[in-house]
């Protein structure tokens, strides 16, 4: 990233809710609350909570970055700024980790479990350098206390994720961790 461009921030989230849900509701203050400050937000692009967060970052002046998939037949939403075309999941995944400075994920589907399953992986072993996790939303905390009752998920493992209830608070996170961050 070059010093003249925005800290990046990915949002991962379902793609099947509507505007009238708390998600696409929550991912859309994300988005605006993040473009206020400053950030850039990326996205995979598409629907739901995507283009809900993207919506709101471009409605408050922001930019958006999509990390689309060739093999998708769906067209990006119209939010987007910027789009990066891939032609694999891993190389989607990949794209979405590594231009961003942290993560927020909001509830989604079995596509958003993949994502911060393999962000949480690589902050728990070190393969990416520190950055915030922010899982936002009342799913969460049951979703990972489950994982760590049924599977070898460790409470040091844990720690590297933050949990907010609000995007207020989940921004303020990524705020905090993310100062003067450049990748």
């Amino acid at each position: 990233m070059s010093d003249n461009q925005e800290p990046i921030v990915t949002i991962f989230g379902g793609s099947r809710c509507g505007e009238d849900s708390v998600e696409y509701r929550q991912a859309h203050r994300v988005g605006e609350l993040l473009a206020n400050a400053g950030y850039m937000i990326c996205t995979g692009g598409y629907l739901g909570v995507m283009e809900a967060a993207s919506r709101g970052a471009r409605e408050n002046g922001g930019r958006v970055l999509g990390i689309v998939m060739n093999q998708f037949k769906a067209e990006p939403n119209r939010f987007l700024t910027d789009k990066v075309a891939t032609e694999h999941f891993y190389e989607r995944l990949q794209n979405l980790i590594t231009r961003s400075v942290g993560f927020i994920a909001i509830r989604g589907g079995m596509g958003t479990v993949t994502e911060v399953s393999l962000v949480w992986n690589k902050l728990q072993t070190r393969v990416i350098e520190p950055r915030p996790m922010v899982l936002l939303g009342d799913c969460w905390p049951p979703v990972v206390e489950s994982w760590r009752k049924w599977l070898d998920v460790r409470e040091s493992d844990a720690a590297v994720l933050d949990f907010a209830s609000t995007p207020e608070e989940a921004v303020k996170i990524i705020m905090s961790k993310t100062k003067g961050v450049i990748l």
